[in-house]
């Protein structure tokens, strides 16, 4: 855990000094095929959920559309998109919420197609507690990291199910300290993804994890996704669409199969879970790709209506103070076929 740490502490010269960004330069395949260098920042450190990629790079699916990927970890969702914006990377995979958040913000980027379109937000916990639906958190420690997109949507999951912010105990931590409060006994559960730190909390404590999903109790919205700075949406177009093109298919590929997808990730990181906690991961992300607005369609195909849902969520969660229409969030036009 502690090398997790320092490698997160080194994260921002990193990003700073990556090869990638804006122009990020040509290379040329086995075959003869020239290629763009293009830089993918993560929103973690690389864990089940992006297994896709990793998969995209070792079928030749981002080569196929003329791409020499680079995949980096990432510090949170929007130090990857103050990134992305800034042009330190071309292409950022982050949190909906976020994204929105900084959008208000000014900062200059626009999502490419969101693919966790069922949130995996979630109070996660041992199943011994025996918690079946939000009422049993009444009274309970709860781990969050304040600040961040969970903590602010919190609120709203807790209005939903007739619970006040007072009828739980929140316990500050970091990201990484979460997982450790509720092995330890500190916090009786977590505010997390359900396509991350429950499976590795599992294995870790050797004890099943339970969630109360959001969207099982009236609380859904958008989550992780690929988005880029409208700079090289407007002067990069092309390599735009293929990315998007690119992931899509490696999505398409990975989602027929698991197993393959998560092998691909090996040697991603010195900190990766394990193969089964990557595979469990990967599972849970698989049943987020679609609304019923878009079961059947490709990955990374969104509609303006599901959009509308999200940013309406925002708003009254506080994390924006004004809506604007999906266009000035989401660029509509280079949505994958399919």
């Amino acid at each position: 855990m502690k090398s997790r740490i320092v490698i997160a502490a080194l994260l921002p010269a990193l990003l700073l000094t990556a090869c990638g960004g804006e122009d990020g330069g040509t290379t040329t395949s086995a075959s003869g095929k020239k290629l763009d260098q293009v830089t993918l920042t993560l929103n973690w450190y690389p864990y089940g959920e992006h297994a896709p990629f990793y998969l995209g790079k070792k079928q030749a699916v981002f080569e196929k559309h003329g791409i020499d990927l680079k995949i980096q970890a990432g510090q949170g969702s929007q130090k990857t998109i103050q990134a992305t914006g800034a042009g330190q990377t071309d292409f950022g995979w982050a949190d909906t919420p976020a994204l929105l958040a900084s959008v208000s913000q000014g900062v200059p980027v626009k999502s490419l197609g969101v693919y966790l379109q069922t949130t995996p937000a979630s109070v996660q916990f041992f199943d011994e507690k025996n918690i079946t639906d939000p009422a049993g958190i009444k009274g309970k420690k709860i781990a969050i990291t304040a600040g961040d997109a969970l903590s602010k949507t919190f609120p709203a999951f807790l209005k939903q199910n007739g619970l006040a912010e007072n009828d739980v105990q929140l316990q500050n931590t970091d990201p990484a300290g979460k997982i450790a409060a509720v092995i330890s006994g500190q916090a009786d559960a977590l505010l997390g993804y359900a396509s991350d730190q429950g499976p590795t909390m599992q294995e870790k404590a050797g004890k099943k994890v339970s969630y109360l999903r959001f969207s099982e109790f009236g609380l859904n919205f958008y989550s992780n996704g690929l988005l880029t700075s409208t700079k090289n949406l407007e002067s990069r177009a092309d390599l735009v669409k293929r990315m998007v093109a690119a992931t899509s298919e490696a999505w398409a590929a990975a989602e027929k199969d698991p197993q393959a997808a998560v092998d691909a990730m090996d040697g991603a990181s010195e900190q990766l879970p394990s193969k089964q906690v990557l595979l469990d991961q990967f599972k849970t992300t698989v049943t987020l790709l679609h609304t019923d607005a878009t079961k059947g369609m490709a990955p990374g195909v969104n509609t303006a209506a599901d959009w509308q849902t999200t940013i309406d969520t925002f708003v009254k969660a506080g994390v924006i103070t004004k809506a604007e229409a999906p266009a000035a969030y989401w660029d509509e036009s280079v949505t994958p076929k399919g």
